[in-house]
């Protein structure tokens, strides 16, 4: 009985992750292609992938799609949506990939929740061939997402991204969030 309990727990936390609420208001296929815009990317790293949800749509474009993430549960179900992808529990702020190894590093919603930024940014940047996308929340209160306290403000954001030696940085303004794309 207390193993169904807890099977039913981490099913309600993914199935959380994918509501059609919750991927409306990610913006995905948009993010994709913005992520994707003006390149030629066939490999990409999804840095804190959760349930896969941006892995997903990365590899239905095409690419050859690695992720991480620290908690083991979340890679189970990312794996449920994505056989064939290499998914290995690892921290932002440690990729276990040599350098140069993704045209493409991603972090979906997930620098906001790092303990180092900007070391997550400095290995995003060593990892990544072409470009670095960060999506984060909108610095503004509203009802969906983190409390206003734990969003990362553009300017800080910015910043961050410039002492990693990331110095291309477009800002791209969505409905409830924030590209952050970067080239090298």
């Amino acid at each position: 009985m207390h193993e169904h309990g807890s099977e039913s727990k981490k099913f309600s936390e993914v199935a959380r992750l994918r509501t059609p609420e919750r991927l409306e208001r990610l913006e995905v296929a948009r993010v994709v292609e913005l992520c994707l815009a003006g390149g030629t990317f066939e490999s990409m790293l999804d840095v804190g992938t959760g349930s896969g949800v941006f892995a997903e749509a990365f590899a239905g474009k095409g690419l050859v799609v690695t992720g991480i993430d620290e908690n083991p549960a979340m890679l189970e179900e990312a794996g449920r949506f994505l056989p064939q992808a290499d998914l290995r529990q690892a921290s932002a702020e440690a990729l276990p990939f040599p350098d140069g190894a993704f045209d493409l590093v991603f972090l979906g919603v997930v620098l906001h929740e790092v303990d180092n930024p900007l070391k997550a940014l400095e290995e995003a940047r060593r990892v990544s061939r072409k470009r670095v996308a960060v999506l984060e929340w909108a610095y503004r209160e509203e009802e969906m997402g983190p409390p206003l306290a734990h969003r990362l403000k553009p300017a800080d954001l910015t910043r961050l991204a410039q002492t990693a030696g990331l110095d291309k940085i477009e800002v791209l303004a969505l409905t409830k969030l924030v590209l952050y794309r970067m080239d090298k």
